[in-house]
C-alpha cells in the first residue's frame, strides 16, 4: 500500500524544485556535416518554439557543432572550471536563436581527476541556469563520457540509411548498453523518408531487443532536402531560411517532441514514439 504522506510530501518537493533541466545527449553514425546540420536546424526550431536552448560541444575527435559555427576558438567550459573566466563569457548566443558553448579543447587525461570533477560541477552550473541542454556528444574510445552526468541524460543516436551508418550506430549501442546497463536509447533517422526511417528503426529495433536485450525509441526522422544545404551556405537555419521546406516541417515536429518535459520513453520506462503524422 502507498504511503499517502510520503507521496504528498515528494510531491510538494517536486513542486518547490520547479522543472527538471533537460539533457539530452547526442551521438553520430553519419556524417560530421550531417549531426552539425541536425542540431543547428534542431536548436534553432527548439529556440523559435519558445525554448531556453544552449548546445555543448562536447566533441574531442569531431567535428564539433562550436566549430561549424565558427565558435571552436574561445574559451570554454573548461576554462571556467579552471576558474580563468566566468560562465557568462564562454556561453555564445548565434543568430540561430540558441547559445552555443565548448566543453573543452584538450581531453583529459583521466575521468577522475580533480580537473574532471570541477569541470563536471561546471557543467551541472550551467544545465541548472538552462532550459534544454542539447550535447554534441561523443562516447569515448575508453568508453565514458566527459561529465558522469551525460550517462544519465537522454541519449538519441543519429543514424542514415546506409548500411554503414546502420552498423556503426548498433555498434555504438551495444557499447553503451555493456557500460550504462539495459535503459533505452533514442533513434533520430536524417537523410530518409518516413517510410525508409521506419525500415532502419524496426530493422535495429528487433536486432537491439532480441541480441541485445535494449529498447530503442523512434523520434522521428529528417528528410534529405536541398534546402538544408542552401539555408547553411546563408547561415541560417532552415526553419528561418525557408520554412515551408519539408526539412522545416520535420524539424518543427522533432523539436515539439524533444520540447516536452520528462519524455519517459527516453531513460527511466517504457513506451514507443511511433514514425506517423
Amino acid at each position: 500500500m502507498a504511503n499517502f504522506d510520503f507521496d504528498q510530501a515528494e510531491g510538494l518537493r517536486r513542486m518547490l524544485a520547479g522543472p527538471k533541466p533537460r539533457i539530452i545527449t547526442f551521438l553520430s553514425a553519419t556524417l560530421d556535416d550531417d549531426k552539425g546540420a541536425m542540431l543547428v536546424n534542431l536548436g534553432a526550431s527548439l529556440a523559435r518554439a519558445g525554448n531556453d536552448v544552449v548546445i555543448v560541444d562536447a566533441c574531442q575527435q569531431d567535428y564539433g557543432v562550436a566549430q561549424r559555427l565558427g565558435l571552436g576558438r574561445g574559451a570554454n567550459l573548461l576554462n571556467v572550471a579552471r576558474q580563468e573566466c566566468g560562465l557568462n563569457e564562454v556561453v555564445k548566443q548565434v543568430p540561430q536563436g540558441f547559445g552555443v558553448v565548448s566543453m573543452a579543447r584538450a581531453r583529459i587525461s583521466r575521468p577522475g581527476a580533480d580537473e574532471a570533477r570541477r569541470l563536471a560541477k561546471a557543467f551541472d552550473v550551467l544545465v541548472k541556469q538552462s532550459g534544454i541542454v542539447i550535447v554534441d556528444g561523443e562516447f569515448g574510445l575508453d568508453d565514458t563520457f566527459p561529465v558522469p552526468i551525460m550517462a544519465s541524460s537522454e541519449i538519441v543516436v543519429q543514424v542514415s540509411t546506409s548500411a554503414a551508418s546502420i552498423t556503426a550506430a548498433y555498434t555504438l549501442i551495444k557499447r553503451l548498453s555493456q557500460q550504462l546497463g539495459r535503459r533505452p536509447f533514442g533513434i533520430l533517422v536524417t537523410g530518409a523518408s518516413e517510410a525508409e526511417a521506419k525500415v532502419v528503426y524496426d530493422n535495429m529495433s528487433s536486432a537491439a531487443s532480441r541480441y541485445l536485450a535494449v529498447q530503442l525509441t523512434s523520434m522521428g526522422s529528417v528528410p534529405a532536402d536541398e534546402y538544408l544545404h542552401r539555408a547553411a551556405r546563408l547561415g541560417r537555419a532552415v526553419v528561418d531560411a525557408f520554412p515551408l521546406a519539408g526539412a522545416s516541417v520535420a524539424f518543427r515536429r522533432l523539436a515539439g517532441r524533444f520540447a516536452l518535459a520528462g519524455i519517459p520513453q527516453l531513460g527511466r520506462t517504457g513506451g514507443t514514439t511511433h514514425f506517423g503524422p
